[in-house]
């Protein structure tokens, strides 16, 4: 369990490394922004920043503040698309391949394996509570 924790807490540290840098390019281009829910989305990276880091914290110390930070991002995430394999993404750039196929089929596996670190998370948290 505290393997499955750690990596977990992984997956987010390198969540917290591209939405720095996402969060730098919103900072410098807000005022560029036209549509409100644009707006939104980018307003709402600056909470989900804190509470990614408050995360990855729980997970490694507090399991019991880890689990409830991962509640209350999860709906968040699927919205922001801050996705714990969502690096997975820019594989395609990084070898290279800018063939804009491989996008949508390695966002389905960031949303797919978003609800598994779901299931897993409450799987561990119930056996937490249970013991």
């Amino acid at each position: 369990m505290r393997i499955l924790l750690r990596a977990f807490a992984l997956l987010d540290l390198f969540s917290l490394l591209f939405m720095t840098m996402q969060l730098v390019t919103i900072i410098r281009n807000f005022d560029k922004i036209a549509l409100l829910s644009d707006k939104v989305q980018s307003f709402l990276m600056f909470p989900m920043y804190m509470l990614v880091a408050v995360g990855v914290y729980g997970l490694f110390f507090q399991k019991k503040i880890g689990f409830i930070s991962y509640y209350i991002q999860f709906p968040f995430r699927l919205y922001l698309w801050v996705l714990s394999l969502g690096f997975i993404t820019l594989l395609p750039e990084a070898f290279g391949n800018y063939d804009e196929k491989w996008f949508p089929i390695l966002l389905k596996v960031c949303y797919v394996g978003e609800f598994i670190r779901l299931y897993l998370t409450i799987k561990t948290h119930y056996d937490a509570v249970r013991a």
